[in-house]
């Protein structure tokens, strides 16, 4: 038996409400388990499943009767802590022309492989969860992915969709051979154009304390500034099993900058931001 885990981030954003649900299935020796995780501004819940409930066929996944796949999202949950019932439908989705890993997609043993599956998609649907109702009518999705043994000791991810684009980013501590580096992957669409940022390509942190975070990579330059907040807990994988908890907050106030070529392609704050910092904690 090897440890590991296998999880999915699906982010719905309107102007008003931003919630994120995070199915997944780890393996701790012989121990294997599910897990069903709901995070919104306010709070975040973790459901624990079997693994019998898990059943996954390509990107449909399915736990314990609730679905998660390419056309949308439905759940019918109903615990102690967590009544909800939801029905959300997605657009076509936006994949990259290939995977944000790059050649480190080819590289073996490493701890935590990153995936992006979509990243804008329209949303449209309504969710109610412990007697708020949540309406999406032609919205922001956003679906990545992570795979491996356990998550990095220290990074940083956030992400945002806006008004012509969207955009993620992330660095990381990664262990390899041995040795340790800043591992760098970031996608930015804007007006019809896409960017790339990655270790691979020369990507480099010139900035990465005290909440903000500059990467520089050639003529383009990428940087986000988060707000001094805790976030809500979430578990994470630790050798496969979900004994971490990190800390995200799915909707806050980020200041975003990006150029090219000394000049600045946009430059904005948004409330519906999403960030998890867990450098120096």
């Amino acid at each position: 038996m090897h440890n590991y885990f296998n999880g999915w981030y699906m982010k719905c954003q309107s102007d008003s409400q931003v919630m994120a649900f995070i199915p997944a299935v780890h393996q701790s020796g012989s121990r294997r388990t599910a897990s069903i995780q709901i995070i919104t501004s306010e709070k975040s819940w973790t459901v624990p499943y079997s693994a019998d409930n898990y059943r996954r066929d390509g990107m449909n996944i399915i736990i314990d009767g609730n679905s998660f796949s390419k056309s949308g999202i439905s759940l019918s949950i109903h615990t102690q802590e967590l009544d909800i019932d939801a029905k959300l439908d997605f657009g076509p989705l936006t994949p990259l022309k290939y995977d944000i890993m790059g050649p480190f997609a080819l590289v073996p043993f490493m701890e935590c492989r990153h995936s992006v599956i979509s990243m804008k998609h329209s949303v449209c649907g309504t969710v109610c969860l412990n007697g708020q109702r949540y309406d999406f009518y032609d919205d922001a999705g956003y679906w990545e992915g992570d795979r491996g043994r356990s998550f990095p000791e220290e990074y940083v991810w956030t992400q945002c969709s806006f008004s012509g684009g969207s955009l993620m980013l992330s660095a990381a501590d990664i262990p390899l051979a041995g040795f340790h580096f800043t591992g760098i992957i970031g996608y930015v669409l804007w007006k019809e154009h896409e960017y790339r940022l990655a270790t691979y390509l020369g990507a480099k942190a010139l900035q990465l304390q005290d909440g903000s975070i500059r990467i520089v990579q050639g003529d383009l330059e990428l940087e986000a500034k988060f707000p001094d907040s805790p976030g809500r807990p979430l578990k994470a994988p630790a050798e496969g099993s979900m004994i971490r908890t990190i800390h995200e907050n799915p909707c806050c106030r980020v200041f975003y900058r990006f150029s090219r070529k000394g000049h600045t392609l946009f430059a904005f704050e948004s409330h519906q931001a999403s960030f998890e910092y867990e450098y120096g904690r």
